[in-house]
């Protein structure tokens, strides 16, 4: 069963909705809630007319090159997510609470783009370990002779 909104065990979110609906996502930017579409449909699966009749299955999506990221971030998320990022849920029987986890989910996803990655160390590899690929190769070359027949020359 999911955690309850509120939750004290739930970790914290790095995504929140404030008061005026806009999308804050950690101390990188805001997407102001116009930016964000929001379109419901029926969930489907079992439940029977209720789940045929509710429209509580959220999608929200945003359109990348029209959103008010900054440049870097804006490049950074059109290149990782493409031009129109989406996100749906149907998790929950009520529609307030699926918009709640789609938009978590779309921040989640935008963060997660937009955040930088530190650049790699190159490291060298320990004389263990290319003493241990050397023995390797070492043992396969000799295999692969023994399997040659005497060297036959005319």
């Amino acid at each position: 069963m999911a955690p309850r909104r509120g939750d004290p065990s739930d970790p914290p979110s790095r995504v929140r909705v404030d008061a005026a609906g806009d999308l804050v996502l950690g101390d990188r930017a805001v997407i102001p809630a116009e930016e964000i579409e929001v379109r419901t449909t029926t969930s489907g699966g079992p439940g029977g007319q209720h789940a045929n009749r509710s429209m509580t299955k959220v999608v929200v999506s945003l359109r990348v090159a029209d959103s008010s990221l900054d440049a870097t971030s804006r490049a950074r998320a059109q290149a990782v997510l493409g031009p129109v990022v989406r996100a749906s849920a149907s998790r929950f029987r009520s529609q307030h609470r699926n918009h709640e986890a789609a938009l978590a989910q779309l921040g989640e996803r935008l963060l997660d783009a937009i955040t930088p990655r530190p650049p790699r160390r190159a490291t060298r590899p320990t004389r263990a370990s290319v003493e241990r690929r050397l023995e390797q190769k070492r043992s396969r070359a000799q295999t692969k002779s023994a399997r040659r027949g005497p060297d036959v020359e005319a």
